[in-house]
C-alpha cells in the first residue's frame, strides 16, 4: 500500500490518521463522561483531565497534519451515487473538522478561563489567552459536552453511512479507509 492517496484508495499514512484519530475521540469522549462522575476525593479526580487534555492538544496536532496531508494528496474519487448523497457525505466530513475545533476551542476555555496554561503531559504549556470573562469555565463545559455529544452523533452517522455503502451498496468506500481497493 502506498503511503499517499491514489484516484482509487487512501494511502496508508491516511488510512492510519483516520483510524488513529477515531479511536482516540471515542476514548477521549468515554473518558470525558467518566470524569464527570469523579468526586474531589477520586484518585483520577486530576489525572482523568490532566489526561484528557494533553491527549486532546496531541489529536489536535494530529488532525492539523491530517488537514494538510489532505490538501496536498488527491482524494479517492467517491462512489457513484444520488448527488443529494454525494453533498450530505461532504457536508458530514466538513462538520466533523468544524465540530473538532470547536470542541478543542471550549475545551481549552474550559481550561484556561482562570489564567493558567494548558500543560501538556509535563512537555510544554499553552498560554491562556482568553480570561477574566464571568463563568466562562462553566459556559464553555456546557459547550464542549453539547458538541462532544454532536461530534459522536456525527461520527456514528459518518460510520453508518459507510457500514451502508459496505453492506447494502456492496460498493468500495469501506474498503479504500481499509486499504483495500
Amino acid at each position: 500500500m502506498p503511503l499517499t492517496n491514489t484516484d482509487k484508495t487512501y494511502g496508508w499514512f491516511a488510512i492510519a490518521l483516520h483510524w488513529l484519530s477515531a479511536l482516540t475521540v471515542f476514548g477521549l469522549f468515554g473518558l470525558g463522561l467518566w470524569m464527570c462522575s469523579l468526586d474531589y476525593y477520586h484518585p483520577w479526580y486530576k489525572q482523568g483531565p490532566d489526561l484528557h487534555r494533553s491527549i486532546g492538544v496531541l489529536l489536535v496536532m494530529a488532525t492539523s497534519v491530517r488537514l494538510v496531508w489532505r490538501f496536498i494528496n488527491i482524494t479517492p474519487a467517491a462512489e457513484p451515487g444520488p448527488r443529494v448523497q454525494l453533498i450530505l457525505a461532504r457536508v458530514v466530513h466538513l462538520l466533523l473538522y468544524v465540530w473538532f475545533f470547536l470542541m478543542l476551542a471550549s475545551g481549552y476555555l474550559i481550561t484556561t478561563a482562570k489564567g493558567q496554561g494548558l500543560e501538556v503531559f509535563n512537555w510544554f504549556v499553552i498560554p491562556a489567552l482568553i480570561t477574566g470573562i464571568e463563568n466562562l469555565e462553566d459556559t464553555a463545559g456546557t459547550v464542549h459536552l453539547v458538541l462532544a455529544c454532536l461530534f459522536i452523533a456525527l461520527a456514528a452517522l459518518h460510520a453508518g453511512a459507510a457500514l451502508y455503502h459496505h453492506f447494502i451498496k456492496r460498493d468500495g468506500t469501506l474498503q479504500r479507509m481499509l486499504g483495500r481497493s
